[in-house]
Formats: C-alpha cells, sequence, structure tokens
C-alpha cells in the first residue's frame, strides 16, 4: 500500500510541477528541459521504490501510475471544468494582426520565437496574422488575415 500512496503524491507533484513549469512540444524543449525531464525520472523512481526492487513493487507502481492517468483522462472527458484546470486554457497571443504583449510574457514567449512559427505558417509579418493562439498542447496556431 505504500507504494501506492508514494505513486499518487509523487503523479500529483510531478502534474502540478509540469503545469507551473509551461507548456512546450517535445521538439521545442531546450537542452535544459530535457536535463529537468532526466533528472525527474532518476528523483520519481528513488522516491517511488526507495529500496524495494522486485518485480512486484514495479508492477504495483507502474499499474497505479497507469490507473491515475487513466482517471485523469475520464475525469477530464466529463468535465470542461476539471479539463480546464487540468490541461489550461488556449493563450491568445496575437489579435488581428497586434501582438498581445501580456499574453507573451504570461507564455514565457519570446516576439523571435512567435516570428518563427508565423514563419513555419508562411507568414512574413506578425501584422499579417488574423490570429496566434498557444493551445494547451504547446502548439502556436497562426492563423492568416484574409488578403
Amino acid at each position: 500500500m505504500d507504494l501506492v500512496f508514494r505513486a499518487l503524491v509523487l503523479f500529483a507533484a510531478v502534474y502540478v510541477l509540469l503545469r507551473v513549469v509551461g507548456r512546450r512540444e517535445l521538439a521545442q524543449m531546450e537542452p535544459i528541459d530535457f536535463i529537468l525531464l532526466i533528472v525527474l525520472g532518476d528523483a520519481i523512481q528513488q522516491g517511488l521504490t526507495q529500496d524495494d526492487y522486485s518485480v512486484t513493487g514495479a508492477l504495483i507502481t507502474i499499474f497505479t501510475i497507469a490507473a491515475i492517468q487513466v482517471a485523469v483522462g475520464y475525469i477530464a472527458f466529463r468535465s470542461a471544468r476539471a479539463r480546464s484546470v487540468m490541461e489550461g486554457e488556449p493563450v491568445v497571443l496575437i489579435e488581428n494582426g497586434r501582438v498581445l504583449e501580456r499574453n507573451l510574457r504570461r507564455a514565457r514567449i519570446a516576439a523571435d520565437e512567435l516570428a518563427e512559427e508565423a514563419r513555419l505558417s508562411q507568414v512574413t509579418a506578425l501584422s499579417d496574422v488574423a490570429w496566434a493562439v498557444l493551445e494547451t498542447s504547446g502548439k502556436v496556431s497562426i492563423i492568416p488575415k484574409k488578403s
């Protein structure tokens, strides 16, 4: 039972930590983000199993984390409010060609990164963007203005 309790606590802690750290796609991760994930994985393993190196202990831990993930997914599917809390809300970064600096700071995205996303969407200037939205997945959706 101790393994299940530790799995619950560590899952919740890591979930909150990753929500606070911010949204980034795996492809957009900086080296420091990758290092954080590696260190987190090692620290979690030590906290989960401590001195229990048995296969049974590993299976209990794995199945507990999988059950938590399934439960979290189901709750997010059934409740819009829970989904909003767990996954966050999309953040508008550009509205009608106007960069929303406050939202950029809140999302910790540099204007250069936003301009790069626009170029990848075949938009040459930020003023030509009708909407740019940071989605809950970490991707930036770019909708160009109509010509």
